[in-house]
C-alpha cells in the first residue's frame, strides 16, 4: 500500500508502527468503545492498512515495531488468516465494525481489553504470549477452538453476547484450547450464552469469581473432561443454565463457594466422574434444578445439607470427609432424594465420612437408614423379618434394645408366674420355685436353670409360657442375624 492512500489518521499509525510508539485517539481515557459506531474520520482507520502493516510494514533499525492503538475505529474485517505476525498487537479500546478474523494465525502477543467488536475467529490461533480481553463488548461468538496460548489468557470484566439474543454456538468456544497459564473471566466477566470448554488443558488457575454465566433452559457453562493444573475458582457465581463438568480433573479446589446455580425443570450441576482435590459448596444458595456427582472422587466435599437441590444422584460418589459436621439426620434427607432411590453405595460413604472424624453413633444410624431403606424395596414376608429386626435390636445397630426387650419380657413373666406359680412335675423333687428363674428358662433357648424341667404352667398360663418361647426364639435369631451383620460392616 502507498503511504500517499493513507488518511491523516492512518498515517499516525503508520509512522508509529516501526517505533512501537502508541496512537492514542480518545479525547479522555474514560471513553467507552461501545460508543465507536458514532467516531469520525480523524479517528477510523481502515482494517486493510493494519493488515498491511502487520504483515509488511516498515521497520526502523534499531527499534522493535509494535501495533499499539487505541480508541480508533476500524473498518472493514482485521483478517490475518493462517498469518504469522511478529510485531505485538495492542488494540484498546477500538471499536471494530466487522469480526476479526485469526484463524490458524501466529502471533507473539494480542490485547484487545476495552474494544467492542462483533466477533472473534481464532480458531487454531498460536499466541506466544498472552491474550488480553479484559472488559471486551463482543456481540457475537469468541471461537478459540484448538487455541495455543503459552501466557495467561484474560476475559475479566468482559461481557460476550447480548441478553435476549439467542445463538446456535458458544458465545465462547475454548474446546480443546491449550493454555500454558491461567485462565481469568472474572470481575464480573457475563455471557449470554453457552460457555465451552470441553476438553481445555489449562495449567494455571481458572477463575470465574463473581461472573454470570446465562443460558436458562439450556447449558451455561459445558466444560466436560477440563484438564486444570490447580484450581477454579468460581465464587459468587452466577450461573442461569446447566453447569457441566462431566469428566474434569481439577487437582486443586473447584470453589463454589456463595454460588448460585440455577437451572429449575433440569439438571443444575453435572459433575459426574469427576477428580477433584476439594469441591467447596460453603455458604451458596439452593441449587434450583438437579445434581449429578455419580462416580465422582472428591477427596474434601464441602457442602450443607440446605445446598442440596430435591434431586440428586449420588451412585458412586466417593469422598474422604465430608464438611461442614452436620446432624446425620439432616444429611439422611440428602440421600432419600437420590433420583435413583435405594443407592447403598451412598449410605457406605456417608457411614464412612462419621466414621473418619469418631462419630460412631451418627455411623451406626447411618447404617440403621440403609436397612430401613433396602427394606422397601424386598418383598412382603422379607419385609415382615425386616420390621422384626428393627424393632427388636435396630438390625444388630441397636443392641440396647434387644436388652429392654429381654428385661420386659423377664419383669411381665416374673410378675405373672410370681401370681400364678406353676405346680411342680414332682413335688417332692423339685426345686424351690423362682419367678425370674422360671422366665428366664422359657425365654433363652440355650440356658437351663432347671426350673422349666420342675415346673409347667396349665391352662391359659400354658399358653403364656409357650409364647415367652416363641418370643426367646424369635428375640435371640434376631439379635445374632442384627449382631452379625453389624459386625460384618466393621
Amino acid at each position: 500500500m502507498e503511504i500517499s492512500q493513507l488518511t491523516a489518521a492512518e498515517r499516525r499509525v503508520w509512522e508509529a508502527y516501526p517505533l512501537g510508539r502508541k496512537v492514542d485517539f480518545r479525547p479522555t481515557d474514560r471513553e467507552s468503545a461501545m460508543s465507536g459506531a458514532g467516531w469520525g474520520p480523524e479517528r477510523t482507520v481502515r482494517a486493510e492498512v493494519l493488515r498491511a502493516l502487520l504483515l509488511d510494514g516498515p521497520r526502523r533499525d534499531g527499534e522493535t515495531a509494535k501495533l499499539h492503538l487505541t480508541g480508533a475505529r476500524v473498518i472493514g474485517r482485521l483478517d490475518l488468516q493462517h498469518a504469522d505476525i511478529a510485531a505485538p498487537i495492542r488494540l484498546w479500546s477500538c471499536y471494530f465494525d466487522e469480526e476479526l478474523n485469526l484463524y490458524g494465525a501466529q502471533l507473539r502477543q494480542l490485547h484487545l481489553s476495552w474494544s467492542a467488536l462483533p466477533g472473534l475467529n481464532a480458531i487454531a490461533l498460536r499466541v506466544d504470549g498472552s491474550l488480553r480481553m479484559t472488559g471486551c463488548h463482543v456481540r457475537g461468538p469468541v471461537r478459540l477452538a484448538g487455541a495455543r496460548i503459552s501466557g495467561a489468557v484474560f476475559f475479566d470484566s468482559a461481557e460476550l453476547g447480548e441478553q435476549g439474543v439467542e445463538w446456535s454456538e458458544p458465545v465462547l468456544a475454548l474446546n480443546r484450547v491449550t493454555i500454558d497459564d491461567d485462565f481469568q473471566a472474572d470481575g464480573g466477566f457475563t455471557a449470554h450464552g453457552l460457555v465451552r470448554m470441553a476438553g481445555a488443558v489449562i495449567a494455571g488457575n481458572i477463575t470465574f469469581d463473581d461472573a454470570v454465566l446465562s443460558n436458562p433452559g439450556g447449558t451455561a457453562l459445558h466444560a466436560s473432561t477440563l484438564n486444570a493444573g490447580a484450581d477454579l475458582h468460581a465464587m459468587r457465581l452466577r450461573a442461569y443454565g446447566r453447569v457441566n463438568l462431566r469428566g474434569a480433573r481439577i487437582p486443586g479446589q473447584l470453589n463454589l463457594a456463595y454460588a448460585s446455580l440455577s437451572n429449575p425443570g433440569g439438571m443444575a450441576l453435572r459433575a459426574s466422574s469427576v477428580a477433584v482435590g476439594e469441591l467447596w459448596l460453603r455458604e451458596a444458595a439452593p441449587i434450583e434444578g438437579s445434581v449429578t456427582l455419580r462416580r465422582a472422587h472428591i477427596d474434601l466435599l464441602h457442602i450443607a445439607p440446605g445446598t442440596w437441590p430435591d434431586e440428586v444422584r449420588l451412585d458412586g460418589l466417593t469422598y474422604a470427609v465430608l464438611d461442614p459436621h452436620e446432624p446425620v439426620e439432616r444429611r439422611l434427607q440428602v440421600l432419600e432424594r437420590d433420583a435413583d432411590g435405594y443407592v447403598p453405595y451412598a449410605y457406605e460413604q456417608l457411614t464412612a465420612a462419621y466414621r473418619h472424624v469418631g462419630d460412631d453413633a451418627a455411623a451406626r444410624t447411618v447404617q440403621l437408614a440403609k436397612q430401613r431403606r433396602h427394606r422397601a424395596t424386598l418383598p412382603r414376608y422379607a419385609r415382615a423379618w425386616g420390621y422384626l429386626q428393627d424393632v427388636t435390636v435396630g438390625y444388630g445397630f441397636r443392641p440396647t434394645w434387644a436388652a429392654a426387650w429381654l428385661l420386659s419380657l423377664v419383669l411381665v413373666g416374673a410378675v405373672t408366674f410370681a401370681l400364678r406359680r406353676p405346680p411342680a412335675l414332682k413335688p417332692g423333687e423339685a426345686p424351690d420355685f423362682n419367678a425370674v428363674f422360671f422366665t428366664l428358662d422359657l425365654l433363652l433357648p440355650i440356658v437351663d436353670f432347671g426350673q422349666e424341667r420342675a415346673y409347667a404352667a396349665e391352662g391359659a398360663y400354658q399358653w403364656f409360657g409357650y409364647a415367652l418361647v416363641v418370643l426367646g426364639w424369635t428375640l435371640a435369631t434376631t439379635i445374632a442375624a442384627g449382631v452379625t451383620r453389624a459386625i460384618s460392616r466393621q
